[in-house]
C-alpha cells in the first residue's frame, strides 16, 4: 500500500461526515427530532450510574422510518430524471446514429452516381464499414446498452453480407467459393457472438438481416445453387444456436424465410431440368426442420417432468406447430415436383415413404438428455411423429387405391392401430385408430361399389363383410382388454365394444338388405312397369322376414350367452318389426303374404313371450344374470 493510502481513508471519511450532517439537516426539516448528543467532556464528569430514559424517548434516527411525502417526492423525481435521461442519452443518440448513417448513404450514393468509387471500393467501403460497426457496437454493450448494441450488430452483419453477395453477383470481384467461404464467415462469427454474449435479441438481428439480404440483392436472374447453399448455411447456423441456447423462436423465423424464398424460387423460376437439383436442397430444408424438434433446447423451469413438459409459446410452436407445417409442406412439395415429370404411379410411395422416415425417427434414441433447462422431452415429439407418420399412412390409401379397396384400406388399418394401442397403452395411438375405423365406416356406407347381378358373390357384400369382420374383432379386442388397466381415454374399452357389436348388427342388416334389394330390382325385375307393385310386395315381405329371424338368432345368442344387451337389441328388432308387420305389411302385401307375415311375427312374439315367462334365467330372482351391458363379452365368440 503506498503513501497516499491514509490520505483517501481521511477523505473517505469526510465525505460520510458531511452526508451524515446533510441527512440529519433534513430530518430536523421535517420534524423528526433526533437525540442529542452528549459532548465527551461532559460524558467524562457524569456519574456512572445510567440514566433511564422515558419511554417517549425519540427513535434513533437510523432505524426511524421514513415519511410517505419524501418517498413520493424522490420517486416523482427519479420518474423525471429517468424521462429526461431516456430521451437525452438514448433517443437523440439512436436519433444521431440514424442521421449519420442516413447522411453516409446519400454521400456513397452521390459518389457512385459520379464515379468518384468503383465497384472494388464499393465493396471495401461496405466491408469496413461494417465491420466498423460490429466493432463499435461493443463500446455500448460495454456501458449498459445492450439492446443498441445488438442492433449496430445486426446493422453491421447485414452490411457485411450485402457487400459480400454484391461482390460476387454484381460486381464480379471474386470467385463464388470465396463469396461463400466469406459469407460461412460471417455467420459463423454472428453465431459465435450470440453464443458467447447469450442473446436472443442479437440471434434475431443476424437472422433477420441474413434473410434480408438476397432480397436486397437480387438482379431478378435465376441462382438456384448459390441462393439455396446460402440459406442451408443461415439454417445450420440457426439449428446450432437451438442446440445450445433455449432459443426456438430462430427455428421458427428460419422456417419461415426458407418456405418464402423456395415458394417464391419455385413458382419463378423452376423447371423440370432443374428436377434433381430442387429434390437435393428441398430433402436438405426438410431434414433440418425435421431433426429440429428432437435438438430443441427448454429454458429453465419449463418442463416439470419428462412427460409432461410446460412449454412457452414459443417452443410450443417450436415442438407442436413446426413439425406438422414442416411435414405438410415437405410432402407438397415433393407431390408438386414430381407431379410435374408426368411419374403419377409414384404418388402413393411418396406418402409411405414420409410415414416410413417418421416412423424411423420413433426409433431412433433421443440425441441429449431430457428435463429442466435441458431439451424437449421425446415424449411431446415421439407422439407427433407417431401421428404424423398414421396421417400420411392413411393418406396412401387414396392414393394408391380405388372404390372398395380405399374402404378396406382404412378399416385394416384402424383394427391394426387399435391392436398396437392395446399392446402400447397408448391413447394416441387409440385415437388414431379410431379415426381411422370412422373413416373406414363413412367409406363403406357412402362409397361402396355398385348393384352386381350376382347375388352374395359380388364386391359390395364382400366389402360390407370385410367391415363387419373388422368390427367384430374391434369388439373381441375391446373385451378382452376391458378389465386391464389403461391410458386415460374419453371412451372407455367395454363402451368400445358395445359401439362395435352395434355396428356389425346393423352392417349385417344392411347387407343382406342390399343384397335382397339387389336380388328383387337387378335381377328379377325385367322392367316391366306392371309387375313392378308386385315385386315391391315380394322385396317388402322379405325385409318383414330378415328382421324376425335375425332378431330371433340374436335373442337367441342372448339367452345362450346371458348377455342382456344382446337380447335388448333383438327385443328393439322385433319391435321394429311388430310396426313394419302392423303399418307396412298391411297395406301393401297380398292378402297370403300378410297372413305368412302376421302368422309368422304372432308364432315368434308367442315363443319369445314362453321363453320369458319360463324366466330361464332367473330374470325375476334376486340373482339377475347378465343385467345391463355385464353379459356382453359372453356374446362374442
Amino acid at each position: 500500500m503506498g503513501t497516499d493510502a491514509p490520505r483517501e481513508f481521511e477523505q473517505q471519511i469526510a465525505e460520510l461526515r458531511a452526508r451524515v450532517t446533510r441527512l440529519e439537516a433534513a430530518l430536523r426539516e421535517h420534524g423528526i427530532v433526533l437525540e442529542e448528543e452528549v459532548p465527551v467532556a461532559v460524558q467524562a464528569e457524569a456519574p456512572a450510574t445510567p440514566e433511564i430514559k422515558p419511554a417517549t424517548t425519540p427513535m434513533p434516527a437510523a432505524i426511524a422510518p421514513e415519511p410517505v411525502f419524501l418517498k413520493a417526492a424522490a420517486s416523482e423525481a427519479q420518474e423525471d430524471r429517468s424521462l429526461e435521461s431516456r430521451i437525452g442519452s438514448q433517443w437523440f443518440n439512436r436519433i444521431g446514429i440514424l442521421a449519420v448513417l442516413i447522411g453516409m448513404a446519400w454521400f456513397l450514393k452521390l459518389a457512385v452516381d459520379n464515379h468518384w468509387i468503383g465497384p472494388g471500393g464499393r465493396v471495401v467501403i461496405g466491408l469496413v464499414a461494417g465491420a466498423g460497426l460490429i466493432a463499435w457496437s461493443e463500446r455500448f454493450r460495454s456501458r449498459g446498452f445492450a439492446g443498441f448494441s445488438y442492433s449496430l450488430k445486426a446493422v453491421g452483419s447485414g452490411i457485411l453480407y450485402l457487400s459480400l453477395w454484391a461482390a460476387y453477383e454484381l460486381f464480379a470481384l471474386v470467385p463464388a467459393a470465396v463469396a461463400f467461404a466469406a459469407m460461412i464467415a460471417v455467420t459463423a462469427f454472428n453465431g459465435f457472438m450470440c453464443w458467447l454474449q447469450d442473446s436472443e435479441l442479437l440471434a434475431l438481428y443476424a437472422i433477420v438481416g441474413g434473410f434480408s439480404t438476397p432480397l436486397l440483392v437480387s438482379n431478378g436472374e435465376n441462382h438456384e445453387v448459390s441462393l439455396f447453399s446460402y440459406l442451408l448455411v443461415l439454417n445450420v447456423a440457426g439449428l446450432l444456436l437451438v442446440v445450445l441456447r433455449p432459443w426456438s423462436r430462430l427455428l421458427f423465423g428460419a422456417f419461415t424465410g426458407t418456405v418464402l424464398f423456395f415458394l417464391g424460387w419455385a413458382l419463378r423460376f423452376y423447371s423440370d431440368a432443374q428436377f434433381g437439383r430442387t429434390v437435393f436442397f428441398l430433402s436438405a430444408f426438410f431434414l433440418i426442420f425435421a431433426f429440429a424438434p428432437r435438438l430443441v433446447r427448454l429454458a429453465a423451469g419449463e418442463a416439470n417432468n419428462e412427460n409432461r413438459p410446460a412449454l412457452s409459446w414459443a417452443n410450443g410452436i417450436a415442438l407442436v406447430l413446426l413439425p406438422l407445417v414442416n411435414a405438410a409442406l415437405g410432402f407438397l412439395g415433393f407431390y408438386a415436383l414430381v407431379g410435374s415429370t408426368g411419374a403419377a404411379w409414384a404418388d402413393p410411395w411418396i406418402a409411405v415413404a414420409f410415414a416410413a422416415f417418421y416412423l424411423m425417427l420413433l426409433r431412433l434414441p433421443n440425441p441429449l438428455p431430457t428435463g429442466g433447462a435441458l431439451h424437449a422431452s421425446p415424449a411431446v415429439v415421439s407422439a407427433l411423429h407417431l401421428t404424423i407418420a398414421v396421417v400420411f399412412l392413411t393418406i396412401a390409401i387414396p392414393l394408391k387405391a380405388r372404390g372398395r379397396w380405399i374402404t378396406i384400406g382404412w378399416l385394416v388399418e384402424g383394427a391394426a392401430l387399435l391392436w398396437l394401442a392395446r399392446r402400447a397403452v397408448s391413447r394416441l395411438v387409440r385415437g388414431l385408430a379410431m379415426l381411422a375405423l370412422v373413416l373406414g365406416l363413412t367409406a363403406l356406407i357412402a362409397i361402396h361399389p355398385p348393384a352386381s347381378t350376382t347375388i352374395v358373390f359380388n364386391q359390395r357384400f364382400g366389402t360390407f363383410a370385410v367391415g363387419i369382420a373388422v368390427f367384430a374383432f374391434v369388439a373381441r379386442l375391446a373385451y378382452q382388454a376391458g378389465d386391464e388397466p389403461e391410458a386415460e381415454f374419453p371412451v372407455s374399452w367395454p363402451v368400445t365394444a358395445a359401439v362395435a357389436v352395434l355396428i356389425v348388427n346393423a352392417l349385417i342388416l344392411v347387407a343382406v338388405g342390399w343384397e335382397i334389394h339387389n336380388y328383387w330390382w337387378y335381377i328379377r325385375y325385367s322392367g316391366d312397369w306392371r309387375v313392378m307393385h308386385e315385386y315391391h310386395m315380394y322385396a317388402q315381405f322379405t325385409y318383414s322376414a330378415l328382421f324376425m329371424v335375425f332378431g330371433a338368432i340374436q335373442l337367441a345368442l342372448g339367452f345362450w350367452r346371458r348377455s342382456a344387451f344382446l337380447r335388448w337389441q333383438a327385443l328393439i328388432l322385433l319391435a321394429i318389426s311388430i310396426g313394419k308387420v302392423f303399418i307396412v305389411d298391411v297395406s301393401e302385401l297380398s292378402q297370403g303374404y300378410r297372413i305368412v307375415s302376421f302368422l309368422g311375427l304372432g308364432a315368434l312374439l308367442l315363443a319369445v313371450s314362453f321363453v320369458y315367462q319360463k324366466d330361464w334365467l332367473n330374470l325375476r330372482g334376486p340373482n339377475v344374470h347378465g343385467s345391463g351391458m355385464r353379459g356382453l363379452g359372453r356374446s362374442l365368440p
